[in-house]
């Protein structure tokens, strides 16, 4: 299959490895009865329904197969392979949307016929990529909102197909485990399901696309029916020593324990423990173990407050148009007045703790005037002017902003208060390995892809400074992952407003809080020296873990 054709349909086909995997764990569950009848919705050349199948015959169990594809060729080849390997079974694989042809005929369910197991891989596409139209209608039938990735619709038309007591064994991307878009998912899984067992496979690179896939397991549940406490398990890469060795990723998730196992070069930490529903139903969902419970409610119970509690975490300035505002060869180009230049923080230039000094300058028409957002009127400056028209068409192309009342063509979609600029603040990238949380005096904007908080007194200072010795913390890096379950590929987290508004911070008045204070001042001092910036970071660490009572003197 094509790059294109992957990244238009979405279409990812499942590696033998994991359609065996998550068959064995599906068929643990799977009561014996008189038939089976298996059901996958996005069946491609059926690879799931025959790791399923196979696992049904070892165990003597009867099953029926079917299956929908929206390539005919898919479908024959599915037919074929499947027959082939099962020719007693009743197969029905169809050339049918699971979705959209349902919606067309405007009979949704209407003649279901129940399924006692769906297992599926469906597509990882946002509903936008479809099309207006089809993206309308999807929304429309299923009453969604916003951007809604495919495999939400997916679920939700499988779990009507599903019997009472039916079990679903559903391969997704991870997103919507922690981000904010994914709480309507998490809210209806909750709601429909008696959770069995969550496995996010995070960074394993199990697939060829780059998405990070979880497994979800779960058994239809009426809501009389009391929940049974389900698993977690969470496999991601490490660079931490390992403790045991392993022949494969799936050969870790087998076991009832967790650590750090290696499979030939790489290291994986592993955690294995219990599913906890969360308190509000679309609440993001936590997987620990009894000792990470321990940490987190530690951490809580001496915590003063949250970062949000006390400042707004805002996204970086977002042009929409960086070809145009962030030029930097001028020899072809009209360069407007210096008053519209701005240096810009960028997540190239954050370090922990201070931004480098070498900072790009970009156009900015924005300004302050007297606390009011102002944007510059570029008939007063002709080189703006003539600059700006060169790109009219570019700029006025950004319909969204023009479509909001007021709203000037050359300004950006995304610019600000201009007035907050002059004010110290805390800088961070929004995706990096390691925290970078650094801050800066210079009164520079702050490009989109980091985020910024900043104080306006004294008083907000030293919270600044102590929310900068906490958040590049090795604390409140455990704390993230455990908390937010975040991880991208090699590593990298993401520090999104929504996770760090909800870091904790320990009292201020207290003296540990005192101390982390005073080495970030020494810190954020460019002249420190190497050993002392290992030794100062080391004893601010152990300053975190103090306040947070995770230590005890």
């Amino acid at each position: 299959m094509t790059g294109n054709i992957k990244k238009a349909t979405g279409a990812t086909f499942t590696p033998k490895p994991l359609a065996n995997f998550l068959a064995n764990v599906l068929s643990f569950y799977i009561s014996k009865q008189e038939i089976v009848k298996v059901e996958d919705p996005a069946c491609g050349d059926g690879v799931l329904l025959e790791a399923i199948g196979l696992k049904l015959k070892e165990l003597n169990q009867d099953f029926s197969i079917k299956g929908y594809d929206t390539s005919q060729q898919f479908v024959e080849r599915a037919k074929y392979n499947l027959g082939s390997i099962f020719p007693s079974v009743n197969i029905d694989i169809q050339n049918e949307n699971f979705i959209l042809n349902r919606i067309a005929e405007n009979n949704l369910f209407s003649n279901v016929e129940y399924q006692d197991v769906v297992i599926a891989n469906p597509p990882y596409v946002r509903t936008q990529i479809l099309g207006a139209d089809v993206s309308r209608q999807i929304s429309k039938q299923y009453s969604l909102k916003g951007k809604i990735d495919l495999y939400y619709p997916f679920i939700i038309n499988i779990t009507n197909t599903l019997k009472e007591g039916g079990l679903l064994g559903i391969i997704t991307s991870n997103r919507y485990l922690t981000t904010k878009s994914g709480a309507d998912i998490r809210k209806f899984l909750v709601e429909h399901y008696d959770i069995l067992e969550v496995i996010d496979l995070g960074d394993t690179k199990i697939f060829d696309a780059a998405v990070l896939p979880a497994i979800f397991i779960g058994r239809k549940n009426s809501s009389k029916k009391k929940k049974t406490k389900g698993i977690f398990k969470k496999i991601y890469e490490t660079s931490e020593v390992p403790q045991f060795n392993a022949s494969s990723i799936y050969d870790i998730l087998s076991n009832d324990y967790h650590g750090v196992f290696k499979v030939d070069r790489k290291c994986y930490s592993y955690s294995i423990g219990e599913f906890i529903e969360p308190k509000e139903k679309g609440d993001v969902w936590q997987f620990i173990s009894s000792d990470e419970n321990t940490f987190i409610k530690t951490i809580l119970n001496n915590c003063e407050c949250f970062i949000g509690d006390l400042f707004k975490v805002r996204v970086g300035v977002k042009s929409c148009a960086d070809d145009v505002f962030f030029i930097s060869d001028w020899e072809q180009e009209t360069k407007p007045e210096d008053i519209f230049f701005r240096p810009i923080i960028s997540q190239e230039n954050i370090t922990q703790w201070s931004i480098t000094s070498e900072l790009r300058k970009v156009i900015y028409p924005h300004y302050d005037d007297n606390g009011v957002k102002t944007v510059y009127d570029i008939s007063k400056y002709p080189n703006a002017k003539a600059f700006f028209e060169i790109h009219s068409k570019r700029l006025k192309s950004r319909q969204y902003l023009l479509r909001t009342k007021g709203r000037k063509w050359y300004e950006y979609w995304v610019p600000q208060n201009a007035s907050l600029w002059k004010y110290p603040k805390v800088v961070f990238a929004d995706i990096s390995i390691e925290p970078r949380f650094a801050i800066d005096y210079s009164g520079s904007i702050v490009d989109g892809n980091c985020y910024w908080m900043n104080a306006t007194n004294e008083s907000e200072l030293e919270y600044l400074k102590l929310i900068l010795g906490v958040s590049n913390s090795k604390v409140i890096e455990q704390y993230h992952d455990l908390c937010f379950n975040n991880k991208l590929y090699s590593g990298r987290r993401r520090y999104l407003t929504q996770y760090v508004e909800r870091y904790p911070l320990p009292k201020l008045s207290s003296h540990y809080s005192k101390e982390i204070i005073a080495i970030v001042d020494e810190l954020c001092e460019n002249h420190v020296s190497n050993l002392r910036l290992r030794e100062a970071k080391e004893e601010l660490n152990t300053l975190v873990e103090f306040a947070f009572g995770l230590r005890v003197e």
